[in-house]
């Protein structure tokens, strides 16, 4: 189990209570940062030289990393974001990506792990060779976790692949039952 302080075990057993009913992606709303790298459906990555995005099919995903030397927000800035606000810098050649600035009703997974505003994310990205890709995610959320915890991913790589449309929006019924 992870780290979870009293008041992440009592949400975390308020989103379990519901059976996940609750969980953002069933809305088409955008899912958490670590489920948004462990659920199946196909990513890619486009670069600029001052911005990485990444393109998740699911849900129609967008996510934007900002590689321009740009520094992470303030604490406290008003703009929240489901996905955080992303910086990243090289180092030799893993991707170092620091998020901050997450809404403060978020969740990690599909189980409902909860997340709040004191969310932070430290994504370690290293291409191990021309399959597959290893992700390393620390999360620190002081409100709903006693302790820093990692777990890594490993990501297959398919470059010569197209993401196909997925429009969850489109005549959605789930959200007013």
């Amino acid at each position: 189990g992870l780290p979870l302080t009293p008041y992440g075990k009592e949400l975390l057993a308020k989103h379990e209570e519901r059976n996940s009913k609750d969980n953002p992606e069933a809305s088409c709303l955008p899912m958490g940062n670590v489920q948004f790298w462990t659920q199946g459906f196909p990513r890619k990555f486009v670069q600029t030289p001052k911005l990485l995005v990444v393109l998740y099919e699911a849900s129609a995903g967008l996510r934007q990393i900002y590689i321009d030397g740009r520094p992470l927000p303030k604490e406290g800035d008003p703009q929240p974001y489901y996905y955080g606000y992303s910086t990243g810098h090289w180092e030799g050649d893993t991707l170092v990506v620091e998020s901050n600035n997450f809404r403060d009703d978020g969740w990690l997974d599909i189980v409902g792990t909860p997340t709040s505003d004191e969310l932070t994310t430290v994504e370690r990205f290293h291409r191990e060779n021309y399959g597959r890709m290893t992700i390393d995610i620390t999360v620190n959320d002081p409100k709903v976790f006693t302790k820093p915890w990692t777990v890594r991913h490993v990501q297959t790589i398919m470059p010569d692949e197209d993401i196909i449309e997925f429009i969850c929006q489109e005549n959605n019924h789930f959200t007013p039952r």
